[in-house]
């Protein structure tokens, strides 16, 4: 699943035409372990069927791409702007999101002649305009979003089969790496108090929530070495954290009794031991391994029983400045996360889990709402949402950076999604 991306300063028609197909080929590869039953399953209202996610992300090209951009195109289907619309006001009425399952048609087999035909109309625009700077843009957004979509695809998978009582595998060769023995104690990193810098440098692509790039004060903090594992989380579960209100936000507390949530999504106890639900199958629990798919209230909870708190995103971001992206990321081809290896610290600041922030999707100073597709893209959505970093192991690693803004509501469990503990110093 390796994925690169074409240099944004010397991309041209052919390395673009490339990446076009690269991105488009990985979300049907995610998808060929499927049967088709598995297309049309809506697990729950925050899920979409597979189905819809591959339709979806061509739509999206056939939207705003091609229907202003290509002359003479003659649209797939007359009704799929209804069908298809995720959010996108300016274009009109559209089926609710937890009614998407509803749908039986189209099938399996018209979405992917969909794809097919959505495909080679851009490749035909792509050769048809070199040099075009606008649209290449335009393109790249539509793969970003693909990219976005290619995660979706794996944690609705997940979330489907893990609902499933016959527990079906998505893929039971996914290799497992070997585990350390021991994971090092967490080491506590120290940031002075000074002006920092974050937000993205205009230097290839970015969406519109990560800009403008500004300066924030920040007090003298530390950040943990590493993520919080299932060893040191299980010590809550353990220290009956879940039955203890004093840990608990409010609104945690009362999703926490009204969902009976006792451990972190996925995972189940057998005979006395604690398993995993994965994407390669059950899985007794690794110890070692950062612990997943917990809301931002369990993250919180766990965070004020060890004494500490969850950094802010600018926390986050200024830990980010000299480390290399890498890591855990989809490209690893393990779609679960791995143990801290003992490295050079800070461990683990992209892949394996996206971290909970304290932080609320809010605007960057100096942000402006832009018309059209790119404001209603990540603009209205600043509300009730708090900002995850760092990526997943879902998550690819020509989609992922240091000041990416990834944010989902408190209550989200279903991405993979974990802790990595803050402290004023």
């Amino acid at each position: 699943m390796l994925i690169t991306s074409p240099d944004s300063q010397t991309s041209n028609q052919q390395s673009l035409s490339a990446y076009y197909q690269q991105i488009r080929q990985l979300s049907e590869q995610i998808c060929q372990p499927l049967e088709i039953e598995d297309y049309v399953v809506q697990s729950m209202p925050d899920a979409s069927p597979i189905k819809w996610h591959l339709a979806h992300t061509a739509w999206f090209f056939e939207a705003f791409i091609l229907v202003p951009h290509l002359k003479g195109y003659r649209i797939f289907h007359p009704k799929y702007d209804y069908l298809l619309n995720s959010y996108y006001e300016s274009l009109g009425e559209r089926v609710p999101a937890a009614q998407r399952g509803t749908l039986s048609r189209p099938t399996v087999a018209e979405v992917y002649r969909y794809r097919a035909y959505v495909d080679e109309a851009i490749q035909s625009l792509i050769a048809a305009n070199p040099g075009n700077s606008e649209l290449e843009a335009l393109i790249i957004l539509g793969l970003n979003h693909e990219q976005q979509h290619q995660e979706f695809l794996l944690t609705n998978i997940k979330h489907i089969f893990g609902n499933n009582p016959l527990r079906p595998v998505y893929n039971p060769n996914l290799p497992i790496p070997p585990a350390p023995s021991v994971v090092k104690p967490l080491d506590w990193l120290n940031y002075p108090a000074q002006l920092y810098e974050i937000g993205h440098n205009d230097e290839g692509f970015a969406f519109d929530n990560e800009q403008p790039r500004h300066q924030v004060y920040l007090q003298a903090y530390q950040l943990a070495s590493r993520l919080i594992t299932n060893g040191e989380y299980l010590e809550f579960i353990q220290a009956s954290g879940y039955n203890n209100p004093d840990y608990w936000l409010s609104e945690g507390w009362t999703a926490a009794r009204s969902q009976q949530w006792q451990a972190p999504l996925y995972w189940e106890q057998i005979d006395g031991d604690w398993w995993l639900i994965t994407l390669g199958g059950m899985r007794r629990l690794n110890e070692n391994e950062p612990v997943c798919h917990l809301s931002f209230y369990e993250a919180d909870a766990y965070a004020r029983w060890a004494g500490k708190r969850l950094p802010t995103e600018a926390e986050w971001e200024t830990a980010t400045a000299n480390v290399p992206v890498g890591g855990n990321l989809l490209e690893t081809g393990l779609l679960h996360p791995t143990p801290a290896t003992g490295s050079d610290s800070p461990q683990q600041l992209f892949g394996d889990v996206w971290e909970w922030t304290t932080s609320t999707h809010q605007p960057y100073p100096g942000y402006r709402l832009e018309a059209g597709i790119i404001g209603e893209y990540n603009g209205k959505l600043m509300c009730n949402r708090l900002v995850l970093r760092g990526g997943s192991c879902v998550t690819s690693l020509s989609h992922i950076r240091p000041t990416y803004r990834n944010f989902s509501p408190p209550a989200t469990r279903w991405q993979f999604t974990g802790i990595r503990l803050a402290d004023t110093d």
